[in-house]
Order: structure tokens, then C-alpha cells, then sequence
């Protein structure tokens, strides 16, 4: 049954008006000037309480998916019918988001963002949320960095001395704000931290919107971790006031959803159709999809996953998540993005180079055939090696967004089939989430969101796969491929021998570690499981 809560969701038109501005703890930039802190306040007096009814909805929502998933998720989108059955579709596509055969995706920082620019992917995603650790002087610094990207006057000198600039040609700029589970603590309304989803967006739309229409491209965005069409819908509510406030015309924001948890799976169509007037496609995230349909389904013994590396996008739930994706842009004229290749080539190991970029190629080439109009990479390495993949289906054309859907889909029941016969849990599986875990939440709580570890760019959404699959195996008992029992015992021996190795590894960042293993242990051994393992770490950062 949907919750109650879900019913009722007043936006920016029933909430009250009079707005104060937004309060900065910590240290200021001259980007936040009291105009921008007044924009802020408004967003989140608007905004916010809806923002927080749709979390407590989420957390309702849990005891009807233990009971029955597949009737809890086709519940969540029961008011909107038109959404399937209208004749509708999202609005023209702006010509510079025409072709997005590739694009790569990187944390908002300055180095990253010029050579992201300059790489030769179509479109560069600025990323303010899994691969960014969101201390203030990165939300800060990251702002200003697309502030001069925005205006082609970014730059940036390395400690080395070497010096990095905007080429003439650069890729299309999107920028993803948190998460709404998210808050920023040091931007306060009436004393309590405001949404960090409004604090990103708010603060790069006012500086940058018209500027971007200005020199011929718009303000455009990721929208990450929604769970129901009445989110994608306060997003809209957001778009249509932000807009209208500073004079931006309305449909200017084009927003891509990432369909990167199990319940936004079951309301694909939902989401473009809230968001028709701003959609530029939906995205298979497909890390944090795992991520969520363990955590959603953590209650329910069968949906037990084997080692992380067998979850590939060929196993049936993940084939058939893929296929329903393309089938609701197509119908609706909207680009379906593929997922993530995180792989970050060696430079000292070709042979692994070699394995690897075949695949990669492999990946490509199942998303150009399966009707995706581009594909994601985390590195400028990959970029050519998945547009080649592309350019043979696509030929000329910037996308397939044209092709005739599939008249024979997966059924909905496909996506909560999770028995994967022939898969195991292994120790090595576990050890392998032990160590990435560590070493992630080692990089986190040092600033850094994007940790290259065992030649795969980790960021939030990876780690998050390693500590849920730990929770979930102790939970139900897991039995390993070798017989034994993955117990607390076994978890703690493992972590003490992986703890040796990554201390022998880096010594100074011993206290760091220390931090990290106590946060696993919250993670792992806790009888609730934790939503997220930002909230919990976000309380360590400054």
C-alpha cells in the first residue's frame, strides 16, 4: 500500500512565502552574496517540508515491500494513469544535447572539470554527490570552479607547477546536486541545515543559468537516488519557480533522472511524464541500483546477492532493468543513458589493460545494441574505445532515439527475480568488500570521493554495494562457496588482516583508517541497516 503521506504533496504553490535568508556557519565566498542567500532561503522555505515528507514516505514505505515488493513498487504510481496511457512526450531536446554518445562523469573540482571539458566526450557531468566528499571548502571551491567554466575563464596550477586551461571545444557541462536524503550543515534556515540538493542547485542556477542560455547551451542536470514520481515531481515544482524568479524562460533546465534505485525502476515513465517539460532522458546507474535493491530488499532472504563482481548487467534482473529503461525514453522521445564503466587503466600493467578494455568494448557494444543513445566513462582513456562501440550502430545519427521499441518486454516481475544460479559468495568476494570499503570510507572522511582502488574508480555508489552485501550476508547467514558460514567471527578476522595490509600500505593515514573501520563496523554489524553511509560519515567532516 502507498503511504498516506505520498498523497498529499503541496509544493512552492500552498507553502508560505515570506522567506528569511539563508545563514552561513562556516567560512564565505564572494559567490554568496546576499542575493544568492535570499534565492536559498526561499528554495528551502518553499521547498523543504515537502522535501521532508517524501523522506518519512520512503521510510514508510519499507514494511509494505517486506511484505510484498512487487506490489509495493506498482503502488507508487497508481494517481498518475496518464502517465502510461497519455499520448505525451518530453520537450525537443537543445541541440547541444542532441549527441551524447559519450559522456564522462567526475567530483566538481577544478582539475577535473578542465580536463573533463576538454577530453572529447560529448557531455561532462560535475558531480557534487557520490564521487565528491562534501566538505565545505570542496562545495565551495567546486561551485566556483564551474562558475569560470560557465564563463570558459577556468584555470588551475597543480602543486607541481604544471598549469591546466578550457580548450575551444569542450563538452556540454550537466551538473548533479546531492541527493534530497542529504542536507548541507552549513547553510541554515531558522538554525537547521537546508537541503543540500537545493543548496547545489540553487546556488549554481542563480550564478550560472542565464549565462549558460547566454553563450548558447542551459542549465542542466543530474537528478540522483529519487524513489518515486512525487520526488521527480518536487524537482519540477523547483525548476518552474526557480525560473520564474529570476526570469530564466520556462523549459530552459533539462534534467536527466538516474534510475538508481529499485522502486524508480517500476516508475520510469512516471518520472519523464512529472518532469516533461525539463526531461532529457533517464540514466542507468546501475552501481547504486544494485546498492538499492539490496538495501530494499534486505528483509526478503532470496534477494541475497552473490559477490559483487558477479552482478553484472547480464544477469536477468539487471537485462531486464536495462531493456524497460530504453523502452520508457524511447516511447516518450527522451535518451536513455547507459551505465558507468568505472575502470581506471594501469600504468604499469598492460596485460590488465588489455582485459579490461575488452570489457569495456563488450559493455559498449550490449548498450549500443540494446537501443541506448550514449554510454557513461570514468576516465578519458575510455572515451574513444566506447564512442567506436557506439558509431557502429549509430552510424551519422546522434542517437536511436527513432528505433522501434521492442514489442516483446521484460515483465516487471524480472526485476525482483534476484536467484542468479551459479554465482556463490566467496572469501575472496567478502575480503575484496572489506578492503574497498575501507580504503573508500579512508578516502571520504580525507576529502576525496573518488578513490581509484584495484584499477576501478570507487566512488560512494561502489562502496555502498561492499557494506550492504557485508550487512546482508551476517544477517541471513550466508553460506560461502568453500561451506563455512560468513559470520561476525570471520568478518572480524578478515577486517583485522585487511586492516594490517592497508596500514603497511600507508602508515601516516593510520588515524584515518582507524575512523574508517569504525564507521564499517556501524555499517556492517548494526541491526538496522543504515539508509546511506554518507549520513553517518558526513558527521566526521568539516
Amino acid at each position: 500500500m502507498r503511504p498516506a503521506d505520498q498523497n498529499q504533496t503541496p509544493t512552492g504553490a500552498d507553502a508560505k512565502t515570506a522567506s528569511a535568508p539563508i545563514t552561513i556557519r562556516a567560512a564565505s565566498s564572494p559567490l554568496l552574496t546576499p542575493e544568492l542567500l535570499q534565492f536559498l532561503g526561499e528554495l528551502e522555505t518553499r521547498f523543504g517540508p515537502t522535501r521532508e515528507r517524501l523522506l518519512k514516505a520512503r521510510r514508510d514505505r519499507q514494511a509494505a515491500i517486506d511484505k510484498n515488493p512487487l506490489a509495493a513498487f506498482q503502488s507508487g504510481r497508481v494517481d498518475v494513469p496518464e502517465a502510461r496511457t497519455g499520448d505525451w512526450r518530453v520537450a525537443p531536446c537543445p541541440k547541444d544535447l542532441e549527441n551524447r554518445t559519450v559522456e564522462i562523469t567526475g567530483p566538481a573540482e577544478p582539475k577535473m572539470i578542465i580536463n573533463a571539458l576538454n577530453s572529447g566526450a560529448n557531455v561532462f557531468m560535475a558531480d557534487f554527490e557520490d564521487s565528491l566528499s562534501p566538505t565545505w571548502k570542496n562545495i565551495l571551491d567546486g561551485q566556483a570552479a564551474l562558475h569560470g567554466a560557465v564563463r570558459g575563464e577556468l584555470s588551475f596550477k597543480s602543486p607541481e607547477g604544471k598549469e591546466y586551461k578550457l580548450g575551444a571545444k569542450r563538452a556540454t557541462l550537466k551538473v548533479r546536486p546531492r541527493g534530497w536524503h542529504l542536507t548541507e550543515k552549513n547553510a541554515l534556515l531558522d538554525g537547521r541545515p537546508m537541503s543540500a540538493s537545493l543548496f547545489d542547485f540553487g546556488f549554481f542556477f542563480f550564478h550560472n543559468a542565464a549565462e549558460a542560455l547566454k553563450r548558447g547551451s542551459g542549465p542542466y542536470f543530474y537528478l540522483p537516488k529519487m524513489e518515486s514520481h512525487f520526488e521527480a515531481r518536487l524537482w519540477n515544482d523547483v525548476f518552474t519557480y526557480a525560473q520564474k524568479r529570476l526570469g530564466i524562460p520556462h523549459g530552459s533546465v533539462r534534467a536527466t533522472m538516474l534510475i538508481e534505485t529499485l522502486p524508480a525502476a517500476f516508475e520510469m515513465e512516471e518520472f519523464l511524464y512529472e518532469l516533461r517539460d525539463h526531461a532529457s532522458g533517464l540514466n542507468a546507474g546501475r552501481w547504486d541500483y544494485i546498492f538499492s535493491l539490496i538495501k530494499k530488499l534486505r528483509n526478503r532472504p532470496e534477494a541475497n546477492l552473490p559477490d559483487r563482481s558477479q552482478v553484472t548487467m547480464t544477469v536477468p534482473f539487471m537485462a531486464a532493468y536495462a531493456k524497460l529503461l530504453v523502452a520508457a525514453c524511447h516511447k516518450r522521445g527522451a535518451h536513455a543513458m547507459g551505465g558507468m564503466s568505472a575502470f581506471i587503466p594501469s600504468r604499469k600493467d598492460e596485460a590488465v589493460n588489455k582485459k579490461a578494455f575488452e570489457q569495456v568494448k563488450a559493455d559498449k557494444k550490449r548498450e549500443a545494441s540494446l537501443g541506448f543513445d550514449g554510454t557513461w566513462v570514468a576516465h578519458p582513456d575510455l572515451i574513444e574505445i566506447a564512442r567506436e562501440e557506439f558509431v557502429v550502430v549509430l552510424g551519422p545519427k546522434p542517437n536511436q532515439k527513432s528505433k522501434p521499441i521492442e514489442t516483446t518486454l521484460p515483465r516487471e516481475t524480472e526485476l525482483v527475480a534476484t536467484d542468479l544460479p551459479g554465482t556463490a559468495v566467496t572469501e575472496t568476494g567478502a575480503r575484496n568488500n572489506i578492503n574497498v570499503a575501507l580504503q573508500y570510507l579512508r578516502s571520504w572522511l580525507a576529502g576525496v570521493g573518488a578513490a581509484a582502488i584495484h584499477n576501478l574508480m570507487e566512488d560512494a555508489a561502489t562502496a555502498e554495494i561492499s557494506r550492504a552485501q557485508l550487512w546482508a550476508w551476517l544477517k541471513v547467514g550466508r553460506k560461502l562457496a568453500d561451506g563455512r558460514t560468513f559470520t561476525v567471527e570471520l568478518y572480524e578476522t578478515w577486517k583485522k588482516e585487511e586492516l594490517a595490509k592497508l596500514a603497511a600500505d600507508v602508515p601516516a593515514a593510520s588515524v584515518l583508517l582507524t575512523k574508517a573501520e569504525v564507521l564499517l563496523d556501524r555499517l556492517v554489524l548494526n541491526v538496522d541497516f543504515e539508509d546511506f553511509l554518507t549520513l553517518p560519515a558526513y558527521e566526521q567532516i568539516t
